[in-house]
């Protein structure tokens, strides 16, 4: 067989983070974007996951990575939509949105 055990896991996430790098590039949307960022993410955490297993169980190291990992890229996917939201807001004008005074010349 060509792919056994845990690197069924480790292949489909280098896929998985091939297709959201792909995406990436060639997406020009900020939402796009950050949706791509997570898929990639996602591979990563699933690439780790599968090779940190072994006949004899899971590697406790691999495991707490892939667990801080998740926990920080939650965090910056809600900064990534704070960005987005507030892109959104300013849109194509060269103005501070919602009346703020904005510093600078």
């Amino acid at each position: 067989m060509l792919v056994e055990g845990g690197h069924v896991f480790a292949v489909t996430g280098a896929v998985l983070a091939g297709l959201g790098f792909y995406s990436f590039l060639v997406k020009r949307h900020p939402i796009r974007q950050l949706l791509a960022a997570n898929v990639v993410g996602a591979g990563v955490f699933l690439m780790l996951g599968g090779l940190g297993r072994s006949p004899g169980g899971a590697d406790p190291f691999a495991q707490a990575l892939v667990i801080t990992g998740i926990v920080i890229a939650v965090a910056l996917s809600a900064l990534g939509a704070a960005m987005v939201v507030r892109l959104a807001a300013c849109g194509d004008k060269d103005e501070a949105p919602l009346g703020e005074k904005r510093e600078g010349p």
